[in-house]
């Protein structure tokens, strides 16, 4: 007679630390399904969800919504050393300074930015899951190792970090993606690592334990799952941090590109010369990335109230 089976029942049959039951309709209701109804009910989560709802459909139907290309320049010979057009009926923003049209340019930019901040967060997702994995499931010299590690990664500030990353890979989209992924890895391996450690001390890895399950079935089949919703919400939360870092490296010169190239960070470094003559070029880029990264903190701290006990409304 096997011991799994009946560690599996024990296992399921204890609830999840830190998510109990709201009332009688969350009563047994799985814990994102739980959390989603909270959510239904926060106007923060509506007003992110809605703002990361429109930035994700600009950027994968930016070939239908963009009046011109990503490199079109249509209006190159109306521009003029003093004078950059408006907004007319052609080109409702206007013009940018090599003769773009800056709705189309904000366009594309959405979906570059949207493909930096995803890539990059998913790089730096795994490697920390990885790093997290390692140090909270072994412990012990393997725990010690890695964390020393993170720490090393930790103590230099991110953006420099980034930056010397960018700088020795290449001025080009994948060593941003690289660079900002990188910077990622040591948030998330204390996170899930912390998570995990915190999750081992609990019952029912107890009464798993002592039913005779192994430690790689413990960790993760029950431990790893339970540790997860603070990384996920995390990741939320860092696609905002993504966006505006893709957009520093991009204005310091090391996204690579020309200086037609449709991206915020890029609009924005091209525009500092034309403050005087279009502060529009700089206003509408600038706009954009700051009510991108709202939306996806709105979200991403809804969602941790939501998941977190601690701190969720009632």
């Amino acid at each position: 007679m096997t011991t799994e089976p009946a560690a599996q029942d024990v296992v399921r049959q204890t609830a999840v630390p830190g998510t109990p039951p709201d009332g009688p309709d969350d009563a047994g209701a799985n814990l994102w399904v739980v959390a989603a109804r909270r959510m239904r009910r926060n106007p923060g989560a509506i007003i992110g969800a809605a703002i990361v709802l429109v930035f994700l459909l600009v950027a994968l139907l930016a070939p239908l919504l963009a009046p011109y290309g990503a490199e079109a320049l249509p209006g190159r010979s109306e521009i003029r050393p003093t004078f950059i057009p408006g907004p007319s009926e052609d080109y409702l923003l206007g013009l940018d300074r090599y003769g773009g049209d800056l709705l189309s340019k904000l366009i594309w930019g959405a979906r570059a930015s949207l493909l930096i901040g995803v890539l990059s967060t998913l790089l730096g997702l795994a490697g920390g899951a990885l790093l997290g994995l390692l140090a909270g499931a072994f412990g012990g010299w393997v725990d010690a190792v890695t964390m020393r590690l993170v720490d090393l990664m930790l103590s230099v500030p991110s953006l420099l970090l980034a930056v010397s990353i960018a700088a020795v890979i290449g001025q080009t989209p994948r060593a941003v993606i690289i660079a900002i992924g990188v910077v990622q890895v040591p948030i998330f391996a204390r996170l899930l690592r912390g998570s995990m450690l915190a999750q081992r001390g609990q019952d029912y890895v107890l009464a798993a334990t002592s039913l005779g399950l192994r430690r790689r079935t413990v960790v993760m089949s029950h431990v790893l799952p339970n540790s997860v919703s603070p990384v996920i919400v995390q990741a939320t939360l860092m696609l905002a941090t993504a966006v505006i870092e893709a957009a520093a490296l991009s204005f310091l010169g090391l996204g690579g590109g020309s200086p037609t190239t449709a991206e915020w960070g890029r609009m924005l470094t091209a525009a500092q010369n034309e403050l005087e003559v279009a502060p529009r070029l700089a206003l509408w880029p600038g706009a954009c990335i700051a009510v991108t990264a709202l939306g996806f903190t709105l979200f991403g701290e809804a969602l941790r109230e939501a998941l977190d006990p601690k701190t969720r409304k009632r």
